[in-house]
């Protein structure tokens, strides 16, 4: 099932997600059929459980758009349950990012190019990997909305500023998508 994403200024966006109990989660796997499902429909490469209105931790990346761009034997769908990221480390990499949350905004965010991540796969099974490049980025996008950030969070102040009224605009239910959304309002 397709379900609205929630925009910038839904408060749960601003939340610090909790953890699960993924074993007695009431329909963890439909959940996540969903979410791959939601993601797939707006033509996102990772969704978060807060941006469809669940303060848990919980995200989804699916990198098949630029697989030929990864590793080989790379997954390129992966879920993390109870994410946390413990190391961060590389150069610093400025890049545009753009967020469902925030359809036809797209900003330059910094972030390191390498991270190390503890987290339960869909399967119920802990993993602790290493991730580098474009997957280490999308994942940290994704890992901030657990933590109740967007990735204006992480753009300059001046920047920021300059950007002010198209989040002002979000936040009143102005906004274009081609996918269900669910404004503030």
């Amino acid at each position: 099932m397709i379900l609205p994403i929630y925009l910038y200024g839904t408060p749960v966006l601003r939340e610090q997600a909790r953890e699960i109990d993924p074993a007695t989660y009431p329909e963890l796997q439909k959940l996540i059929d969903d979410m791959f499902e939601t993601m797939l429909q707006a033509d996102g490469v990772g969704l978060a459980a807060p941006q469809i209105g669940l303060p848990i931790r919980l995200f989804c990346i699916d990198l098949t758009p630029v697989a030929t761009e990864l590793p080989k034997g790379m997954p390129l769908r992966q879920v993390f349950i109870n994410a946390e990221i413990y190391e961060r480390g590389g150069a610093n990499i400025k890049m545009n990012e753009g967020c469902l949350s925030l359809p036809g905004l797209n900003e330059d965010v910094v972030r390191p190019s390498n991270i190390r991540i503890r987290y339960i796969d869909e399967h119920l099974q802990p993993r602790d990997e290493a991730f580098d490049g474009y997957p280490a980025r999308v994942i940290q996008h994704e890992y901030d909305h657990t933590d109740g950030m967007v990735f204006t969070d992480r753009i300059a102040p001046l920047r920021k500023n300059l950007i002010k009224s198209k989040l002002a605009a979000f936040v009143k239910g102005k906004y274009r998508a081609s996918y269900r959304c669910k404004a503030a309002k």
